[in-house]
């Protein structure tokens, strides 16, 4: 029986292929794996690194105090007031899964789906979601996901409007996105 791989191997040719989109034929020769036993490690790789630093890196608001400390962070960092979070999503692509028709064809050309994400003031991420389907729009993507249902049900925590730095208005705590998203009172 031959000896295994050794883990930094696996992790280094999966984050390389995560880096790259390199194909797994493309992989084993920069590896010199053969490219079916890396098909085999990667999610493998990739569900282990989900267990280990998901507490650690992906931590989304669950309070209101937890909410205004993000929206701390983007006042000093950015001169931003009451941002609790910047949205947007990224295409993943992926191979044509067997009789999905063109749900996962995006308007780019390929099949892929859809990571939405929510980021604090210093780029880290708060929240993921990657279960749309590639022809899903920004807009669509955000009223599907579930960050979007607590927020619009008041499940979130999102604290009450507030007055901006010298002013005596409230304004609502609120995401930032791009122009794709429907301006709202949570969303700009």
């Amino acid at each position: 029986m031959r000896e295994p791989f050794q883990v930094g191997l696996k992790l280094a040719a999966t984050l390389h292929f995560l880096a790259t989109e390199n194909s797994y034929p493309s992989l084993q020769y920069s590896f010199r794996i053969e490219a079916s036993t890396i098909s085999k490690f990667i999610s493998k790789v990739c569900k282990a690194i989900i267990v280990v630093y998901k507490d650690e890196v992906l931590h989304c608001p669950k309070t209101g105090e937890e909410w205004k400390e993000a929206a701390a962070r983007f006042s000093s960092r950015w001169n931003y007031h009451n941002c609790v979070g910047a949205v947007d999503d990224k295409l993943i692509a992926m191979k044509k899964l067997p009789n999905a028709g063109f749900c996962y064809y995006n308007y780019k050309g390929f099949h892929s789906v859809v990571l939405m994400a929510m980021v604090d003031a210093n780029y880290k991420f708060l929240y993921v979601d990657a279960r749309a389907e590639g022809g899903a729009s920004d807009g669509g993507t955000w009223s599907n996901c579930s960050l979007h249902d607590a927020v619009e049900e008041y499940r979130a925590e999102v604290p009450q409007p507030e007055p901006l730095p010298n002013d005596d208005q409230p304004v609502p705590y609120h995401f930032v996105g791009d122009d794709a998203f429907a301006l709202r009172t949570s969303m700009i």
